[in-house]
């Protein structure tokens, strides 16, 4: 009887044992998201990657921003110059090389209307976190000035970009620690046509008026924001072991 006794808690030793090395394995295989990844992002990413095919809305799951099924934008082409010179526009320029500006990454994308062309950039900036923050707030009261230097694509509906009218722009810090980047937006009308005031017979106040302008200016924010998840998905998707 002592001796089945005996045995049944071996057996529940033996069992225990197994799982919990069982347990042990399974955490030893596991990754965990590496946030420090975020700051080489713009380095050790595929281009491709940090400028997907498609951007656009998505359900809360990590990826569905690049899913094609909820694509809002398509990518046209991705631009060989990195320097910040050749990325941004005069007075943006000026306050991103203040704040010691590294590199400046564009590609070109096209909504599904195939109406509107947009240049995105992802501004790489020294890994103090201010200085997204301080780039974005000089920013302000310059959105006139177009932010992005237009990058245009041969061959595509983009092909004129650089001499077609800039209708709106954004620039935004990207949220989150490791992520020393600002992402800068300018958007325009593929047929050249600039944004403006509406005529008073289609607009009954000064809000309404500006109703054209205001429009182009959301939609690039909308687009800042959708590539500064995009960047916090990149930041996820770097792990360890």
């Amino acid at each position: 009887m002592i001796g089945s006794i005996l045995g049944f808690f071996g057996v529940l030793a033996l069992l225990g044992g197994g799982a919990l090395a069982a347990h042990a394995y399974s955490n030893s295989q596991q990754t965990i998201a590496n946030p420090e990844y975020g700051e080489a992002i713009w380095s050790d990413e595929a281009t491709d990657r940090i400028f997907p095919d498609t951007l656009g809305g998505r359900d809360g799951r990590l990826g569905d921003l690049t899913n094609p099924k909820y694509a809002y934008w398509r990518r046209l082409g991705i631009s060989p110059e990195t320097s910040c010179g050749k990325g941004l526009t005069a007075k943006t320029l000026a306050s991103a090389q203040k704040l010691g500006c590294k590199s400046v990454l564009r590609a070109t994308y096209i909504d599904p209307t195939g109406d509107t062309v947009a240049t995105v950039a992802l501004v790489v900036l020294p890994g103090d976190e201010s200085k997204k923050q301080e780039l974005a707030q000089a920013y302000e009261g310059m959105e006139n000035e177009g932010a992005v230097a237009p990058y245009a694509v041969p061959s595509t509906p983009a092909a004129s970009w650089k001499k077609i009218g800039r209708n709106g722009s954004a620039l935004i810090s990207v949220y989150g620690d490791h992520l020393p980047y600002a992402v800068a937006v300018t958007t325009g009308a593929v047929n050249g046509r600039l944004a403006g005031n509406l005529p008073r017979e289609w607009a009954e106040d000064d809000v309404e008026v500006m109703t054209d302008r205001e429009s182009w200016y959301a939609e690039a924010e909308v687009l800042a924001r959708m590539f500064e998840l995009h960047m916090n998905d990149l930041q996820l998707g770097g792990t360890e072991s």
